[in-house]
């Protein structure tokens, strides 16, 4: 049995047109790579890569933190219904092989904290710029064009798994 590889998509609910339109290429390209894109399922950020990727013909997992399917945006092709708020952050990081963050306020900061505690790689987008305070790597690469973030985020996922297994 095989597994695509999953690529997590995370950003504001809101951002402005630059950004959105990058996001947009980014869910192009994880679809293109015959990757499945995971994020919050909502608007903004999510929407466009949701966008990007549904256009391409990729699947779109949207992990809600509703109880109501119908609060997916339009282009989500699967949807988990949670009703656990903002703890769905959690689920869409961990859903991931590799996380993209795309600009994104205090939610997708969040979502970075709990993809480097589960050891998953960060590619930023316009996103926060995180530096130990001690002047250690955190972790987080950034990436300065969407197609880079594709390209980081695919190579830090690996193979997927009928790769990986030689098929």
């Amino acid at each position: 049995m095989s597994r695509q590889r999953q690529i997590s998509v995370i950003g504001g609910a809101e951002a402005d047109r630059e950004l959105l339109e990058q996001a947009e290429v980014v869910g192009r390209g994880i679809a293109e790579a015959g990757a499945v894109l995971v994020c919050g399922g909502r608007t903004g950020v999510m929407e466009a890569a949701s966008r990007g990727a549904s256009e391409a013909g990729g699947m779109v997992l949207g992990v809600l933190p509703t109880t109501d399917p119908e609060d997916a945006n339009p282009h989500v092709t699967h949807v988990i219904a949670t009703g656990i708020g903002h703890a769905r952050n959690l689920a869409v990081v961990a859903s991931g092989d590799s996380v993209v963050a795309i600009g994104g306020e205090w939610g997708t900061l969040s979502e970075i904290a709990f993809a480097r505690r589960l050891q998953r790689p960060v590619i930023a987008l316009r996103s926060w710029p995180l530096r130990h305070r001690m002047g250690t790597d955190v972790g987080i690469v950034e990436a300065e064009t969407p197609e880079e973030a594709v390209e980081t985020a695919l190579e830090a996922a690996g193979p997927s798994r009928s790769a990986r297994r030689g098929r």
